[in-house]
């Protein structure tokens, strides 16, 4: 099954792309350049950093196997797969969540970067912009809304480690 879910997305990911004036026809969709020129710099960005994830996660998961609870599960004759599902993962996704969390501010701040480079409008060329017009209040106001976007996703990963693991609590 997974090997033809594999074979599948291939397939789409390989669809050959005609040039028709100044659009793009793939799969019998005709989209505009730029958009495929977006899309395609937006999957290799988001490859790398989840290329990060699936390490991080393998390590986490090759760790996590050693354990003693993980031989216990398996010793009392439950399923490989209610071992790794039930017991295995959720242990693992602690690191893995902590890292999600870190690879935000790099999103964060290589959308400024790729927006400029590029061209595109968005929140990170306003940012950029502003600081070349020496606009401080726009530059403030953005700085305090990437802070809270940040700040935020740090409340999601820690609750998400209340979710993971309920030996975790924060006092009051």
């Amino acid at each position: 099954m997974l090997q033809s879910w594999l074979t599948g997305l291939r397939r789409v990911l390989a669809a050959p792309a005609v040039a028709v004036g100044v659009y793009l026809v793939t799969l019998g969709v005709a989209v505009p350049p730029s958009l495929v020129l977006r899309q395609s710099l937006e999957r290799h960005l988001g490859a790398s950093l989840m290329a990060i994830v699936a390490r991080v996660m393998r390590s986490s998961m090759v760790e996590v196997m050693r354990e003693h609870y993980v031989t216990t599960a398996r010793s009392k004759g439950l399923k490989g797969r209610v071992v790794v599902w039930r017991h295995a993962v959720r242990n693992a996704l602690i690191p893995t969540v902590t890292v999600v969390g870190l690879q935000l501010g790099v999103l964060l701040g290589g959308n400024m970067i790729v927006e400029t480079v590029f061209g595109w409008p968005g929140m990170g060329r306003l940012v950029v912009d502003a600081i070349f017009s020496r606009d401080y209040p726009v530059v403030q106001g953005a700085v305090m809304l990437y802070s809270v976007i940040f700040v935020l996703a740090n409340l999601v990963v820690d609750l998400c480690y209340i979710y993971l693991d309920p030996r975790i609590a924060f006092e009051a």
